[in-house]
């Protein structure tokens, strides 16, 4: 028996490294399989997108395919100029002040539930469940129910009322789970620290706890202008008269044909990214700050 277990090394060892190693300093066949199918895949997610940035950059006598004639910036001119490309500087303006107020409120009201939450409490998981029971309905759906309470009261449906409100049902329960994940992590006795200093609850709050969870609220406000900023199916009928820019770009796909729509798309793709990297940057200073706070204190 001992003979045949010292034999076993000498045997199996080859085999094995043959089938994750088949050539000398190679790779396996299934690495290439699987980068082909990844390549294939990232092509397929951003060459659509990749395509409207190009077509985005035509001249006057540009179209909606290839090949592209000629390279400038009349599209971007005509998208903030042009009446027959309907109101998008109106429709952006009011795309961002909403999305601004909804990620304030979102902030706010998230953060408190936090603070709520960390206690048990009679009737928390009803609560709970009532706070991210809207992410279960669909969003065309809670919109039209909406605005049909709206009007049933008698009032005007408006990008800062009833839109506001139907974007809420959406944001709230996103940035509630963010925030109860973060404070999660939060070690209370900072917060204990701090009551025997002599700190009141308000100054805990807001000299302890909220610099703490700093990069939390980051991206909970990312979370909730991105949400607003791109929902469609939720403002569609509780934004009124005056659209907002996810309406106006889907009024403009039925009477727009020309490269303007790749203009706007371009635009609305560029401050996303700017919203993004905005809040990437916070984060990264809020960590550097501590780090320099953490060595003077050494």
């Amino acid at each position: 028996m001992s003979a045949v277990l010292a034999d076993m090394p000498e045997t199996v060892a080859p085999a094995t490294t043959k089938a994750i190693a088949p050539s000398k300093g190679g790779r396996p066949w299934t690495f290439y399989v699987l980068a082909a199918l990844f390549t294939f895949y990232v092509l397929a997610l951003y060459g659509p997108m990749f395509c409207i940035y190009i077509l985005s950059f035509q001249d006057i006598r540009g179209g909606l395919v290839f090949p592209m004639k000629g390279q400038s910036m009349h599209w971007f001119v005509d998208l903030f100029t042009q009446v027959r490309t309907g109101d998008v500087k109106g429709s952006f303006d009011r795309s961002i002040k909403l999305a601004v107020i909804v990620t304030v409120i979102t902030v706010v009201v998230s953060f408190l539930a936090g603070l709520g939450f960390r206690k048990r409490f009679r009737g928390d998981t009803f609560v709970f469940y009532m706070m991210i029971g809207s992410l279960v309905a669909p969003g065309l759906v809670l919109g039209l129910g909406t605005g049909l309470l709206f009007q049933a009261l008698g009032l005007n449906a408006s990008w800062y009322t009833s839109a506001l409100g139907a974007q809420l049902s959406w944001t709230l329960p996103f940035g509630v789970l963010v925030m109860f994940a973060v404070m999660s992590r939060f070690n209370h006795a900072w917060e204990e620290a701090a009551y025997d200093l002599g700190a009141s609850r308000w100054q805990s709050i807001w000299l302890v706890m909220i610099p703490v969870l700093a990069p939390g609220l980051v991206a909970v406000a990312l979370f909730g202008f991105t949400l607003s900023y791109d929902e469609f199916a939720r403002s569609l009928q509780t934004a009124g008269s005056l659209n907002t820019l996810p309406l106006e770009i889907w009024s403009m796909t039925l009477n727009v044909t020309s490269p303007s729509l790749y203009a706007l798309g371009t635009v609305t793709t560029v401050v996303s990214f700017i919203v993004i990297g905005a809040s990437l940057g916070t984060i990264v200073l809020i960590q550097k700050k501590r780090g320099s706070r953490a060595k003077g204190w050494e």
